[in-house]
Formats: structure tokens, C-alpha cells, sequence
């Protein structure tokens, strides 16, 4: 049990006030309390940032419980730990001695550890005669038990927060995606400049941060959900007023005109057709022609509109351009032919490159079509536009591949 006056470092290390407060909180433990040590510690790993450690500083604490011998913390007990630094280096993964020593300190600053040097600045512990051990000197883990029910309570509302931002981010991605879909309807169902519906969505996606905090979420959350309200509102008139005005020549007319596709098809690519509707192999080359690491560095932009604000695959690429060419008002029926004439990927590719060039391109529906023409009669490939946003972005073919 944790007893007797404040001591101080061996040595050149000055006194400081977080030493004292661990010696202060090691006398705090009330009589009888214990916790599982590894317990603790899952509960100081979901804690870590409200506490302020790494990872590497957990490493170190890890190290130091492995050397108290029972797995019940207890006031009970000596809460000392005396291992050399050789010692405590290779059971932290072989963490070297500069490294370590700093991690020691930083727990010692959150007030996990305390510190109990001997005169010598040595660690090791002195056994009495039936052989338990009776004075000891080293790293006292009393702050880590006494501070249980605080980690506890930190690790439960960390956790809390990791599932409420998994909740927000749920809801951000659906809305992203219902957005995006009720616009295809949008543009193709209804006549009309829909500029600055395009553009209220563009910018709300653009607003999304790279590491948002619930705050920001919550706030994104709602701006995206009035947003699809609004866009559905305007559908839901214009079905209204179809079925108020509408006769059975209309309707006929209307079922004829219609195209079969589903939105979520029309977009799928389809690999197994040739351009000229006939079967075999495609007209497009199946191969991707450039790594994907190369297109995300001459495109980073195309990064943000990907699942979680991340392109991690071609799957996930070929998301993001699909939200993206609803954002930049490109048609499903020009998508659809890139995606036929390029070959899926390749069409993603070029959607990541105008979207990087949206800029100085005035109708980026009309730029597709336009590359989508070319590539047909074999006059358009796609390395030089991703070699000159390489050159742009600061990058050679060299230094990416």
C-alpha cells in the first residue's frame, strides 16, 4: 500500500508538480479498491486523447503492468515496478533507450505513473524475510487504481462520441447519396436552370472536413437533410401538377418515352457490351491503365467525394466520380457512353480530371462528351491530361510510380 512522505527525483531531474500530484493521488486509494489491470488499460486506450498519450506512451505503460505480477491492481499490495530500462525496452517491442525514457516521462505528466527513486537513482526492491517484498524503488502504478473510476468514465465517453460520430457520418453518407440521385432526376425529368441547386450542393460537400468532430457533423447533417428536402419538394410538385393536368394520351406518351433504366443501372458500366449494342468483348481496353496512386495524386480533389471523404480503391473512385458528375451537372447518358467507350475506371479517371480542371471548363457534360467522342475514333487517351495535372500538382511519372 502506498504510504509515507512526498520523495523526490535522483539525480539532475528537477521537482515539478505533476511528480507531486501522482505522489498526492497514490495516497487518495480508497481501502479495498481493485480493477483488473488489463481492463485499465482497454479503458486508457479508448481514453487516450482526453488524456493526452500516444500509442507509443500506452506501449510503455503496457510494458511496465506486465511486470506487476497479479493481474488485480490493489492497494493491498506494492504498486511498484522496478525493471531496468533494458528490461522494459525489449518487453516494449525494442523501443530505444531516448524513446523510452521519454514516454516514462509523459506518463509520469499525465499523472498515470509516479516515480520512486532510491538514493542511487537505481530501481529494485528490498524483500523482508518471508520473502514478499517490502521497500521497493522504481515506477509506482498506485495513480493508475486510484484514477480508475476517472479512466473508466473517460473510456465510456469517448466511446459514446466514436458511436454517435459513426451515426452522423451514416446519415451524411446516405443524404450525399440521395442528393445526388434526386438531382439526376432533377435534370433529367425537369426543364429549368438548376445552377444553384448544383451549386448549394457542391459547396456543402466541399464544406465536409477532413477529421470532423460532432459539432460538425451535426451542423453538416442538417444542411444536407434540408437540402434533400428541398430537392424533394420540387419533385413531389411536379409529380402533382403531372397527375392534376395529365390524360391517357399523355400517359401513354410518357410510358414510351421513359427509359427502362433505373438510375443506380444506367450508371453500373457495363463491361460485357460493345458500343454498338452488340455482344462481345468491349470496345474499351479492360485493363486500367494507370495505378491508382498516380490518378489520386494528380487528382486529389476526386479524394473528398468518396465514401468517408476517402478514395481507398477503383470501387470507391468510381463512387465519387458518380456523385461528382451528378455535382457537375453531367448527364447519366453521357457518363453511361464514357463508361462504355473508356471502360469504367478510365471514365472515373476522366470525371477526376475535369473535376480538378472545373475551373475552365464551362459545361463539364459537354467536355465528357466531347472526350468521350475522341476516344471513340482512338484520338484521345488519357495520359497526357493526368502527365500535365502531375506537373501541376508538382509531380513527375518518375516520382509516382
Amino acid at each position: 500500500m502506498e504510504s509515507g512522505s512526498v520523495t523526490t527525483p535522483f539525480g539532475r531531474r528537477s521537482m515539478s508538480l505533476a511528480l507531486l500530484a501522482g505522489q498526492f493521488i497514490s495516497r487518495d486509494i480508497e481501502p479495498g479498491k481493485s480493477v483488473d489491470k488489463w481492463k485499465l488499460f482497454r479503458s486508457l486506450c479508448a481514453a487516450k486523447r482526453r488524456l493526452g498519450i500516444s500509442d507509443r506512451t500506452l506501449a510503455v505503460l503496457n510494458a511496465l503492468l506486465s511486470f506487476y505480477p497479479e493481474n488485480t491492481l490493489s492497494g493491498e499490495t506494492s504498486l511498484v515496478v522496478f525493471p531496468s530500462n533494458v528490461q522494459l525496452s525489449l518487453r516494449a517491442h525494442g523501443m530505444a533507450e531516448a524513446t523510452l525514457r521519454r514516454h516514462l516521462a509523459a506518463l509520469v505528466d499525465a499523472g498515470l505513473v509516479a516515480r520512486k527513486d532510491s538514493p542511487n537513482g537505481k530501481r529494485y526492491a528490498r524483500k523482508t524475510r518471508d520473502g514478499a517484498i517490502g521497500t521497493a524503488f522504481g515506477f509506482s502504478l498506485a495513480p493508475l487504481l486510484a484514477r480508475s473510476g476517472e479512466i473508466e468514465r473517460l473510456a465510456a465517453e469517448a466511446e459514446a462520441v466514436r458511436i454517435e460520430l459513426q451515426r452522423l457520418r451514416e446519415r451524411l453518407t446516405l443524404c450525399r447519396r440521395d442528393i445526388a440521385k434526386l438531382i439526376d432526376v432533377v435534370l433529367e425529368e425537369l426543364p429549368g436552370d438548376w445552377t444553384s441547386l448544383q451549386e448549394d450542393f457542391r459547396s456543402l460537400v466541399q464544406a465536409i472536413p477532413r477529421t470532423p468532430d460532432i459539432a460538425d457533423l451535426t451542423a453538416l447533417v442538417e444542411a444536407f437533410e434540408t437540402l434533400r428536402e428541398q430537392v424533394a419538394n420540387q419533385l413531389q410538385t411536379r409529380i402533382k401538377l403531372q397527375e392534376m393536368s395529365g390524360n391517357p394520351d399523355q400517359t401513354e406518351r410518357h410510358k414510351q418515352e421513359s427509359k427502362p433504366e433505373s438510375i443506380i443501372e444506367l450508371e453500373r458500366c457495363p463491361r460485357n457490351e460493345r458500343s454498338d449494342g452488340q455482344a462481345g468483348e468491349p470496345a474499351h481496353e479492360a485493363k486500367r491503365a494507370f495505378p491508382l496512386g498516380m490518378v489520386l495524386k494528380a487528382c486529389p480533389e476526386i479524394m473528398n467525394y468518396g465514401p468517408d471523404g476517402a478514395v481507398r480503391s477503383w470501387r470507391d473512385l468510381m463512387i465519387a466520380a458518380v456523385t461528382v458528375r451528378s455535382m457537375l451537372g453531367v448527364y447519366p447518358s453521357a457518363y453511361q457512353e464514357a463508361c462504355e467507350v473508356m471502360g469504367p475506371e478510365n471514365a472515373g479517371v476522366a470525371v477526376a480530371c475535369i473535376l480538378e480542371r472545373a475551373g475552365h471548363i464551362n459545361s463539364a457534360g459537354g467536355y465528357l462528351r466531347d472526350l468521350t467522342g475522341k476516344a471513340r475514333q482512338g484520338k484521345f487517351s488519357l495520359g497526357p491530361m493526368l502527365m500535365a495535372l502531375l506537373r501541376a500538382n508538382g509531380f513527375d511519372r518518375r516520382g509516382v510510380l
